[in-house]
């Protein structure tokens, strides 16, 4: 926990793991440059992303894309949050934050996600998978690690496989 601005600061860090059987190019690509709809495809309390706005530029450090959800049981559907590229390293890492929640998410205030790929071999890559959740209210310390360690751990692990599955159908890539 740290002090930020006199509130107490919570990060909460889930890492998840997996080999990949494609090309390294492919394993960097395909979370952020495919379509997010096959990425998010909901879950529980997650709702599946519906489509996004405001993407022009999407995949380079700086660019920024609206995300729309369906409706669930915690969100009313249309705009959810802002996604936005902090760092691309080509075929090795990227850095990106969720942000701007347009409704109650538990406490949190932004995801950092980051996919880091290594080569094992040709066509054997090394998947690591981490978001960082941060959250400014100490009270609702428990909820959020039941959150961050069970549910968003189950969900990242969802992504994940269907990541996998677009690599292996070698799904269009919408941006450059």
């Amino acid at each position: 926990m740290s002090l930020v601005f006199g509130i107490k600061q919570t990060k909460f860090i889930v890492t998840v793991n997996t080999i990949y059987h494609c090309s390294l190019a492919r394993a960097f690509k395909s979370p952020i440059l495919c379509d997010i709809t096959k990425v998010h495809t909901g879950f529980g309390l997650t709702p599946k992303v519906t489509h996004c706005t405001e993407d022009e530029g999407w995949g380079q450090p700086g660019s920024s894309k609206k995300i729309f959800v369906a409706r669930s049981l915690t969100q009313k559907g249309g705009w959810a949050s802002i996604d936005k590229v902090l760092e691309r390293v080509e075929n090795e890492y990227w850095k990106i934050e969720i942000s701007d929640f347009q409704s109650w998410m538990l406490g949190f205030y932004k995801f950092v996600g980051e996919w880091k790929t290594t080569e094992l071999e040709k066509e054997k890559i090394l998947i690591e998978y981490t978001y960082t959740l941060f959250s400014n209210n100490v009270f609702l310390y428990p909820f959020n690690w039941l959150f961050a360690k069970l549910f968003w751990r189950a969900y990242m692990k969802r992504v994940i496989e269907n990541i996998r599955q677009m690599t292996i159908n070698e799904e269009v890539y919408l941006y450059p």
